[in-house]
């Protein structure tokens, strides 16, 4: 049978292909459609979403799911329909209501993972049984991750399809105005009918099922694939594995986004059709769940479940609602799941709920009957991996839920909880450990003595750093006939505690220890305190399905500068939902089109020897070139990066000098194959011969003196007398100590260039970069060639934050060394592994600081050193100094002195991330505010209140940039946001609260901020076409900051001032802004800093009053022939008659005296810390910001909330850390944790100041990219103060007379602030301690 398929009604028949081939390798290389993205290649992000439809000719029904088409192998899908984003909709088409609702919500910014959402979303639309509702629309993009939007717009673009929300609770959006009724507002968004907007399953599909519904099994000669129709068929092919060769097992393949595995295999077993292992049935014995049951179907089955006891189903259900994302469940197997739990140590939470109810599973083993063993039993087996074992299904006994849940008598009560502690509740993490839990109690008869007695219970933790799951049969046994106490417990967690013992490489040991006295002490000791057993732990259940998210966006549209300051949606957002917009690896690949890959340093400071493949003499296949320094032209130079400050080689030459270094460039004929050849590839070091150890700490750099010099130009200088300052002060604080750790982008599209030999010794690049002068630049210095033979091309840029300025060279650079010596194209898109090894990330610092202050709070004086690891190379570095001090003056510090050193390491080279230096100096002053108080018994908020500055100084901390007295606007926005937030009323009621709490504290914190920004020179071009549309180009680059949307607004407006007849709307219909081109388009410079959109408009606006010029003439004299008549058309059509140069083009240079100016804004946060978890949940933000005049209040929006949620993520979630040898630790989606929609604000409030006229701005507009990020220091500030509430009530609890120790309130929380850590501060042993006080009474 031939391997026969649709994609997007589209037929695809495919002869013969190697059977590891997903679909997403078939959908970029095979077929024109491209919305299919590669972000992560784990299942872990979203961007390869597509939607899978099977046809069932018996039922005649179809079934739709999401699924990730960069785990799924392409042989899977025989005879099913894949539709991608494009397939809902499209430009030619017409676009699917989501495409226009996710434009119209301005949910997109980027625009690279917006397809990927857009299938989430039509997912859960076509799978919702009964009505769409809100709870359902927040969570279908709850695995997907997006580092632009904050998620706000892209969850009311979803919510908007919900039967039950209320529209007026949708956030800010192009379909209606504020204050419109509801009948406008629902007669105004794009219709939905599910008639209409749901895909068909292709008819020639149906008729080829219909006709061969006894056997889809593909030609395993051509495919190497097999599927099975029965047990004993699977039977007979495992038996004879020896002759067959190596054989996989396959359903849903996700192990692989997990385990990455390299192997290839002879042959792949498809056991999704065998009925005894894909059919769910209820027996004598209990629930029977095949083992090739998808996750997603366990689920729905067990959430059918109409027994007495469903309750503990649909617990379990819940439970595994948590596991991956919607995709993973659709795919992955329950079989699949386990035999990875069993044989490789999976962290898997199934394993866990199976054991807590005494399941048993199934196994073919060796002769044709199925052997049954309880999956304790199973979890110790000799891998299944390594035998011809087969699982086949699993069994959840019925005897664990015979008991209702009104007891089988007055009496008795069944119990059963789970829990799952994660950095994310619902968004796609590992836990950090798991537990399940089964219990029957009974209550105590004598009405003197009440209480509850354990009769039996089953009591599993798993994912701790073990082997697999356990149950902790010596507490079962102590606690089983027991009566409930205080004591009791204190001895059952001691137990415990001596079995829970992670692996010695598992992180955070005690934490995780923590966790699980934590879920005991959680479920027993309701139990204790009420004197009986409680309901509670049955009925929540239903706290999953409430919705989380609400939000309010106060936002002033301007008409003064039409269409200027209008919330016009951003350019080509449609068309990036519908996955059509076009990034660097969507261009068509050519035929003899190459691909790279990096192969990296693993030693920080070691000799290079040799480079080989793995087997000698062996080069591995599809292998061209393997390029190394020795391979760039003699006239060219070992260059991959350059800044002002200096150069970066593109390959360690002799000598490697950081883990992550480039030695080599495998360049082979496909991607897959490059990335295979970069992992065969040995790199034989010699690190005896070193005459100096690396440098790896910045305290080993100052011990060796090894800093890059910092200009004095840019050196920032210290403020007022600080000896004096400090003899002023009343009281000090001396060497306090801070650390600030690393972030790493997580831009959703990876490092990618595409390099074409051109005649002449000339090479094209296509660069996804936001420096493309840079990269032009390099290449021609690596080629050693003129810059006149070097392109290098951008359009859109899949997010960069930063890194994809000078991070972004040395790939382009690659490639184009590839392309000119082998003159074949040669393109790479760098795997999310290797990206994060070479990213190098946020600069991490230690800060040693005195300072002094009087009584009343107010500082006198503040010094302090500061070590900034920069690593090898000089980078960006030298400005870090000037960004730090910029928000860290943001107080009143009476007197600041500093000395900042930026420290060369043999570290991975750090560079500029979204608000460098800016977000540490900010949280830097907070630090020390809050230590001040702490130190005072002070009220922190005013403490900062009383250290915010005066306009007189402000003046002298800021001096020339300080702007006039009414520019000053922090004061204002201080006390606005603390009416509009109510912020004093929830400071109260948060103290109520945690009185009344033992076991959740909350926090409240207002944060203020100062950023200065700095213009820089820009250029631009306004060409106007023969008929009337308009050509437009500018050095900056769209990130998805919708640069490109205020260009283009701004070149309707400044040519709108040539007054012709027509709205100015139309005229913004006919501008077009293009790629940028370097030698279209000279002096583009960095696109960074906040700055580059409003300097763009500038240099446009600046071309247009040129053009206006020309035209007025022309325009004058057509008036008077036909006054009030004149049309843009008729204009344009006159002056080409004319030969009036209709092609205008400017470099923006901002005046020195205004090119710097200040941001302000103040952000407040509210949260809840979980003092048996560490977990925070952020109750609430509100933030104020003030944009000056926006250019696109829309715009700016998505910007400040981007920014915040990053901001989060960096203080709050991001661990980027290094080994002993300085390479990355965390390698992918797996370890690394940003921001999701379960993790931002669930109350999330932002409101746009309109503060007026300010002369020297480009019309009145402020900047928006980076400032609002720095008010997330709002969330980890009060996370601290709910810490300190806990370390308080812990303290008292040691004290017989019960006061409060102070000094426990002294502590530094870390950033970023993990459960880990944040429990750590509560008290890992609070529990404990608890009981401990609960005994002595």
């Amino acid at each position: 049978m031939d391997l026969e398929f649709a994609v997007n009604g589209e037929r695809f028949k495919v002869d013969s292909i190697d059977p590891s081939t997903t679909v997403l390798d078939f959908l970029r290389f095979n077929t024109p459609f491209k919305s299919v993205k590669l972000g992560c290649g784990e299942g872990g992000c979203g961007a390869c979403l597509v939607v899978l439809s099977r046809y069932d000719p018996e039922l005649d029904q179809v079934k739709e799911c999401s699924i990730n088409s960069c785990l799924t192998l392409l042989c899977s899908v025989n005879g099913c329909s894949i539709t991608t984003s494009e397939g809902l909709g499209n430009k030619k088409k017409g676009f699917h209501p989501i495409h226009k609702r996710f434009a119209g919500f301005h949910a997109s910014q980027c625009g690279f993972c917006t397809p990927g959402m857009c299938i989430s979303l039509y997912s859960a639309l076509s799978n919702s049984s009964k009505e769409f509702t809100v709870s359902e629309a927040e969570k279908s993009v709850s695995g997907n991750l997006c580092r632009c939007t904050g998620y706000r717009p892209i969850v009311d673009a979803c919510k908007s399809f919900a039967s039950d929300v209320d529209i007026e609770d949708l956030g800010f959006n192009s379909f209606w105005k504020k204050g419109e009724s509801k009948e406008v507002m629902l007669k105004n968004l794009p219709p939905y009918n599910p008639k209409e907007h749901l895909v068909t399953f292709p008819e020639f599909l149906k008729k080829k099922k219909k006709k061969k519904k006894l056997h889809n099994g593909l030609d395993h000669s051509r495919y190497r694939w097999t599927t099975p129709c029965s047990v004993a068929e699977l039977h007979n092919i495992t038996q004879a594995a020896n002759s067959l060769g190596s054989l996989k097992l396959v359903v849903g393949n996700t192990g692989t986004g997990y385990y990455q595995d390299e192997e290839r295999f002879d042959r792949y077993i498809d056991i999704s059709q065998i009925p005894e292992m894909s059919m769910i049935k209820k027996g004598e014995e209990g629930i029977e769940i095949g083992a090739a049951v998808t996750i997603s179907n366990a689920i729905d089955a067990l959430k059918k479940e109409e027994s007495k006891s469903c309750y503990i189903f649909k617990k379990m259900a819940a439970h595994m609602e948590k596991i991956g994302n919607h995709a993973i469940r659709n795919s992955g197997s329950i079989g699949g799941n386990l035999v990875m739990a069993q044989s490789r140590k999976f962290p898997s939470d199934i394993t866990t709920l199976l054991l807590a109810v005494d399941a048993s599973v199934y196994m073919l083993n060796g002769g044709k009957k199925a052997e049954k063993v309880k999956v304790h039993e199973f979890l110790e087996l000799p891998s299944m991996l390594d035998s011809k074992r087969v699982l086949l299904k699993v069994e959840i006994p019925l005897c664990t839920a015979t008991t209702s849940t009104t007891s089988v008598d007055d009496d008795t009560e069944l119990l059963f909880e789970s829990y799952r502690a994660a950095p994310r509740s619902i968004g796609n993490a590992l836990p950090y450990l798991n537990a399940a839990f089964f219990a029957l109690v009974s209550r105590r008869q004598e009405p003197s003595r009440r209480g509850v007695t354990v009769d039996k219970c089953f009591l599993a933790f798993g994912s701790y750093g073990c082997d697999h799951s356990i149950r902790a049969t010596e507490v079962e046994s102590f606690l089983t006939g027991k009566s409930l106490s205080y004591s009791v417990l204190y001895e059952a967690v001691g137990l415990l505690k001596g079995i829970i013992v992670p692996g010695k490489d598992t992180p955070h040991h005690e934490y995780r220890k923590s966790l699980a006295v934590g879920y005991l002490f959680e479920f027993f000791n309701p139990l204790i305190e009420s004197g009986h057993y409680s309901n509670s732990h049955v009925n929540d259940t239903a706290k999953s399905l409430l919705p989380f998210l609400s939000s309010s966006q106060q936002v002033l549209e301007s008409n003064e500068y039409q269409p200027v300051g209008e919330a016009v949606i951003k350019v080509g957002a449609a068309l990036q939902a519908s996955g059509e917009a076009v990034f660097v690896d969507d261009i068509p690949t050519l035929p003899n089109c190459l691909h790279g890959a990096f192969v990296y340093s693993t030693e920080c400071l070691a000799k290079i020897k040799s480079i080989r493949f793995r087997e000698k003499n062996v080069t591995p296949s599809g292998v061209f070139a393997l390029l190394t320094s020795k391979d760039i032209p003699k006239q060219g130079q070992n260059i991959g990066s350059k800044t002002v400050f200096g150069t970066g080689p593109l390959f360690a030459d002799e000598l490697t000098q950081f883990a992550g270094q480039r030695i080599a460039l495998v360049v082979a004929d496909t991607q897959k194959h490059a990335d295979s050849a970069a992992k065969l590839a040995v790199v034989e070091y010699d690190t005896k011969n070193i005459e100096e150890e690396a440098i790896l700490t910045v305290e080993d750099a100052v011990k060796r003196c090894s800093f890059f010099e910092v200009h004095p130009m840019i050196y920032p200088e210290p403020v007022g007398d600080v000896l004096k300052g400090m003899e002023e002060a009343e009281r000090k604080i001396i060497s306090a100590e801070l650390r600030l750790g690393s972030q790493y982008f997580f831009y959703m599209e990876p490092q990618t260039a595409l390099a074409l030999p051109d005649e002449d010794d000339c090479v094209k690049v296509y660069s996804s970069s936001q420096a493309p002068e840079y990269v032009h630049s390099v290449i021609a210095t690596c080629l050693g060639i003129q810059e006149h033979n070097v392109r290098v091309i951008t359009r859109r840029v899949g997010g960069g934050f930063g890194g994809k300025a000078v991070k972004s060279m040395p790939v382009a650079t690659a490639c184009a060394l590839g392309a000119y010596k082998l003159q074949r194209p040669v393109k790479m898109y760098m795997n999310r592994r290797t990206d994060m090894i070479m990213a190098g990330g946020r600069h991490p610092m230690k800060i040693t600081y005195d300072v002094g202050f009087r009584s009343d709070g107010k500082v006198t004086a503040l010094e302090f050193i500061m070590l900034i690891d920069a690593g090898l190379e000089p980078d960006i570095s030298a400005v870090m100094p000037r960004n730090i001090m910029g928000p860290l003056r943001k107080y009143d510090w009476g007197a600041l002195s500093f000395d900042i050193k930026v420290c060369k390491t043999n570290c991975p080279t750090r560079t500029a991330m979204r608000a460098p230096g800016e977000v540490q100096g900010s949280y830097i002053a907070e630090s020390i505010i809050e230590n001040v108080a702490t130190s005072l018994q002070m009220d922190v908020d005013t403490v900062r209140k009383i250290n915010l500055h005066s306009y007189v100084s402000l003046r002298k901390f800021y001096t020339r940039i300080s702007g006039d007295p009414d520019e000053y606007t922090l004061p204002l926005l201080w006390d606005k946001l603390e009416i509009s937030s109510k912020f004093k009323e929830r400071a109260e009621m948060v103290k109520e609260f945690n009185v009344c709490n033992v076991w959740r504290k909350r926090g409240i914190s207002r944060v203020p901020i100062v950023h200065q920004v700095l213009q820089r020179p820009t250029p631009g071009k306004v060409s106007i076409l023969s008929d009337g549309s308009v050509v437009v180009e500018v050095g900056g680059i769209e990130l998805g900051q919708g640069l490109w949307t205020k260009v283009q607004q701004m070149v309707a407006y400044g040519l709108g001032m040539v007054k012709c007849q027509g709205r100015s709307d139309k005229l913004l219909e006919r501008i077009r802004v293009v790629q940028s081109d370097t030698l279209g388009m000279i002096q583009g410079g960095f696109t960074a800093g906040s700055t580059t959109s409003e300097c763009s408009c500038e240099a446009v606006r600046l071309c247009c009053v040129i053009l206006v010029g020309r035209l007025k003439p022309t325009m004058d004299k057509m008036m008077m022939e036909k006054p009030g008549s004149v049309t843009w058309t008729m204009l344009i059509q006159q002056a080409y008659g004319q030969s009036i140069n209709l092609s205008a083009s400017t470099l923006y240079t901002p005046e020195y005296a205004s090119m710097e100016y200040l941001n302000y804004g103040v952000g407040v946060s509210e949260v809840e810390v979980d003092l048996v978890t560490g977990k925070t949940e952020i109750l609430r933000s509100d933030i104020i910001y003030d944009c000056g005049k926006s250019l696109n209040p829309a715009v700016d929006l998505g910007q400040i909330e981007g920014a915040f949620v990053q901001g989060i993520g960096f203080f709050m979630m991001e661990e980027y850390t290094t080994d002993e040898k300085g390479l990355v630790v965390q390698q992918g989606t797996w370890d690394y944790k940003i921001p999701t929609v379960d993790t931002i604000s669930k109350h999330f409030n932002v409101e746009i100041v309109n503060s007026g006229h300010h002369k020297d701005r480009v019309l009145s507009s402020k900047a928006s990219g980076e400032p609002p990020m720095l008010m997330a220091a709002s969330v980890h500030c009060a996370t601290r103060s709910a810490i300190r509430e806990a370390r308080k009530q812990s303290l008292s609890w040691n004290c017989n007379d019960g006061n409060i120790d102070e000094s426990g309130t002294d502590f530094e929380l870390p950033v970023p602030a993990t459960m880990p850590v944040v429990k750590s501060l509560c008290g890992l042993y609070n529990v404990e301690r608890y009981l401990q006080g609960k005994i002595l009474g």
